[in-house]
């Protein structure tokens, strides 16, 4: 699923806006290309975080439902 160079951020028991700030945040440390699986459990992020990708130019690669929430695949642009 995830490849030699995706990173896991555990964003889990965080509520709407801070997963998304989180991500965007913690993206824009990382290098063009690079890969970052997001773990949520707020409901919200399942919107939130495909609608920061459209609007920052990431691609999401995944976005699955989990026991407890979603997990999220993001390329950096």
């Amino acid at each position: 699923m995830t490849g030699p160079s995706a990173t896991l951020y555990d964003l889990r028991g965080l509520k709407c806006p801070l997963p998304v700030l989180r991500s965007r945040k913690r993206l824009a440390t990382l290098p063009g290309g690079a890969e970052l699986i997001v773990e949520t459990t707020d409901p919200l992020a399942a919107i939130d975080i495909p609608h920061m990708c459209n609007e920052d130019g990431h691609t999401l690669l995944s976005s699955e439902k989990t026991e407890a929430g979603h997990r999220f695949h993001i390329r950096k642009r």
